[in-house]
């Protein structure tokens, strides 16, 4: 198992020593499942797809052909 320090202002420190104490575990047991919940619980990020998706950006233009996208005709001249 790795170890990783953490900083805590001292009223935090004394409320997980304390935590600790009532239920008979070290403090870094406690940290170690608040962190995991934590990660389990964390919205996950969205990739750019999803984000568009999410904006209605995607096909979002009427009457554009279905290869907009992929034929390279569409990019001739573009940025000239």
């Amino acid at each position: 198992m790795e170890r990783i320090s953490v900083r805590v202002d001292d009223r935090l420190k004394l409320e997980l020593e304390a935590e600790a104490r009532e239920q008979g575990v070290r403090p870094s047991d406690i940290v170690r499942q608040v962190l995991e919940r934590h990660v389990r619980e964390r919205t996950p990020r969205m990739n750019a797809f999803q984000l568009a998706e999410k904006l209605g950006i995607i096909g979002c233009i009427k009457d554009a052909p279905p290869d907009l996208s992929t034929n390279p005709k569409y990019m001739e001249g573009f940025g000239e």
